[in-house]
């Protein structure tokens, strides 16, 4: 699958958006709305009034990309709605795009190398 990469950064939109826009305007969005730079490769994640459709846009250093999803049955989970912006992980962005919910997913437990006696 062609998409963000799997240590991207993440930031989701909580308010609905007005599905009608394309990736200029969702990048001019992100801009005025949340002071933020669409050209950083950070993913920006949208969604629509029905939680069962999903934009995201991204820099992924050539052009600005723009996925869009539409669950067939069930609708993607969603934080409450509020303004504002909040951070997923990359895996937590892979459950959102699956339709899973993603506050089960947690980040990786770094390996500890074993302890030499000296």
């Amino acid at each position: 699958m062609i998409g963000p990469s799997p240590g991207a950064r993440v930031m989701v939109a909580t308010r609905p958006v007005d599905f009608r826009k394309g990736a200029d305007s969702l990048a001019a969005l992100v801009g005025t709305e949340y002071g933020a730079d669409p050209y950083s490769g950070v993913i920006y994640v949208f969604r629509a009034k029905r939680a069962d459709r999903i934009k995201l846009v991204w820099w992924d250093g050539t052009g600005l990309c723009l996925m869009t999803k539409k669950l067939e049955t069930g609708g993607f989970k969603w934080p409450g709605i509020r303004d504002g912006v909040m951070r997923l992980t990359a895996a937590q962005l892979g459950a959102l795009l699956e339709g899973l919910d993603w506050r089960r997913v947690h980040g990786g437990r770094r390996p500890i190398a074993p302890q030499i006696a000296g």
